[in-house]
């Protein structure tokens, strides 16, 4: 997983989504990120030694398509500005969708 700085992980999200525009799929995932990279200690350690939380959390943004895997961290003072670009992004490429077909209605459903 390459971890990458804001701007150029939209710059490579661009570049994935150009790629699979056709065929392919692009899973992308958000999560709130506290800044470690070891496993919570155990419960009977953290006891004894309690780990204070963070001053401010993080957001880790994921997305991979086929194998490959691209991240970024975004700080909290920098999320409006990244939101903003990122729904740009995501409106300019994501209109390859299909379509569903609607369900039809039984005679059970009007009754």
């Amino acid at each position: 997983m390459v971890l990458l700085e804001n701007d150029s992980f939209l710059c490579e999200l661009t570049k994935l989504f150009q790629k699979h525009r056709t065929s392919g799929s692009v899973y992308i995932t958000m999560k709130r990120y506290d800044g470690k990279v070891k496993p919570k200690p155990r419960p009977e350690k953290l006891a004894a030694n309690p780990i204070p939380p963070p001053a401010e959390y993080k957001c880790l943004l994921r997305a991979h398509a086929g194998n490959k895997k691209i991240s970024t961290v975004i700080n909290a003072r920098d999320v409006n500005k990244f939101q903003q670009a990122y729904v740009n992004l995501l409106k300019a490429n994501v209109d390859g969708l299909k379509k569903r077909d609607k369900k039809k209605s039984t005679a059970k459903a009007t009754q």
